[in-house]
């Protein structure tokens, strides 16, 4: 017997139910992102590995360790699977110079790949919403994403979603303030565990996220990046802040708040939270302004974020939200040879006028039909056999409503009537 395939670890199906649940979601993050201006950009899921290495840092474990990477047998380029989603949409920027004509509010849905251990809530294929606005230079922008989000959780219905703010300042300040790290990560060498030891001087920043609770109290005590900050990028700092206070949003900085990925400067940010154990981050984001020069355009600000989809579906169900099962408006059920031509000319002039329908297919008593007609969930169930093929009529019943007779009906007057049915019972609801 062959061996039954499988899914990759950490790659999961989404089945219909729950991909209907997905659809649902995906509808009101367009609604919500075009309420905002940002339009939708499509980008490859594959891209050239260099530009990983060259926006993300080859000393970073996204690089390091965790990026899906191979050689095309065909020609012998280095191609990734995307490990994230801004360093494709910069790339696509340059290459098509979307900013040359003017700035860009772009966003894209789609996997990512890391090859992580998976766990609830961090696979190796997950889905990201990603936000990028491109050639906007002020704090305005970075608060007006924070608000996106702040917005976004009100209109999904979830709750306890805390903001952590932090700035990273430019080049110079945080190589000021990397130089203070090793000498201070140095005297404290025998505290620092191995993964600590490797970062130190390649990028000792990153030590100030360790989740070792042997290394917190050292942590805490490292010089602060934003002790180290010049008067713009204080100033840049506080803009947002301003934004933010005017409009009642709350928030915490929090000093300690990083980014692996080595593009960001000034802003960052997270939206966190508590119900979902050791992934509680949904939203994290922040300004890379010199991201675009580093893969090859002209220098340009820019700031984004990206939220994790299976995530914030898990915050969705944790909060009561239940999958919405699509049902049909109509389940069509037929026998006879007359009766199954006339089915299908019915099924398509009833989707002609937006009725939605499931016409019965594989044969079966009508007995059989009318449990399956039941159980899809359609509010009406349309009956043909060969006597009312014969005359040019159907039957129609009323699935969801007692005490509503079934009807007969011209095919003519069919439309009509379902839909008439439909508003009434729609405004009696």
């Amino acid at each position: 017997m062959s061996q039954i395939l499988q899914a990759v670890r950490g790659m999961n199906d989404i089945l219909p139910d729950e991909a209907s649940f997905w659809e649902s979601f995906e509808e009101v993050i367009r609604a919500w992102l075009k309420g905002y201006g940002y339009r939708p950009i499509r980008l490859p899921v594959v891209e050239p590995t260099p530009l990983f290495k060259r926006a993300i840092g080859e000393v970073t474990d996204i690089v390091e360790k965790e990026m899906y990477s191979f050689i095309d047998s065909l020609n012998g380029d280095p191609l990734t699977l995307r490990p994230e989603g801004t360093a494709g949409c910069v790339r696509a920027v340059i290459e098509h110079n979307l900013i040359a004509r003017q700035p860009q509010r772009l966003y894209y849905m789609g996997q990512m790949y890391r090859h992580e251990r998976p766990q609830k809530g961090r696979y190796r294929q997950f889905h990201q919403v990603g936000v990028e606005a491109l050639g906007f230079a002020g704090p305005d922008i970075d608060a007006e994403m924070i608000l996106m989000g702040a917005r976004l959780w009100g209109d999904l219905g979830l709750e306890d979603i805390e903001l952590q703010l932090n700035s990273l300042g430019q080049a110079a300040e945080r190589a000021n303030h990397r130089a203070a790290l090793i000498t201070y990560f140095e005297e404290h060498a025998d505290v620092l565990d191995d993964d600590a030891k490797r970062r130190l001087h390649t990028n000792p920043l990153r030590i100030l996220d360790t989740k070792n609770p042997a290394m917190q109290a050292l942590c805490g005590d490292a010089p602060r990046l934003i002790d180290y900050l010049g008067a713009e990028s204080l100033a840049h700092f506080e803009g947002v802040q301003r934004v933010l206070r005017d409009a009642g949003i709350p928030f915490t900085i929090n000093p300690r708040l990083v980014r692996g990925l080595d593009y960001y400067n000034l802003t960052v940010f997270e939206w966190v939270t508590r119900k979902l154990g050791a992934q509680g981050t949904v939203c994290a984001g922040g300004r890379y302004d010199g991201l675009v020069e580093q893969l090859g355009g002209k220098p340009a600000p820019a700031c984004g974020f990206a939220m994790g989809v299976e995530r914030l579906i898990a915050l969705i169900k944790e909060a009561g939200g239940e999958p919405a099962v699509p049902a049909p408006d109509v389940y069509l059920v037929h026998q006879g040879e007359a009766a199954s031509r006339l089915a299908f000319r019915v099924a398509e002039g009833l989707r002609d006028q937006g009725i939605d329908v499931l016409l019965h297919c594989g044969g079966g008593s009508f007995k059989s039909q009318m449990k399956k007609a039941d159980g899809s969930g359609a509010g009406f169930a349309v009956i043909i056999g060969d006597d009312e093929a014969a005359t040019g009529e159907v039957q129609l019943k009323t699935l969801r409503e007692a005490g509503v007779e079934q009807r007969k009906l011209k095919v003519d007057d069919l439309a009509t009537a379902i839909i008439g049915q439909i508003i009434d019972s729609d405004e009696e609801e």
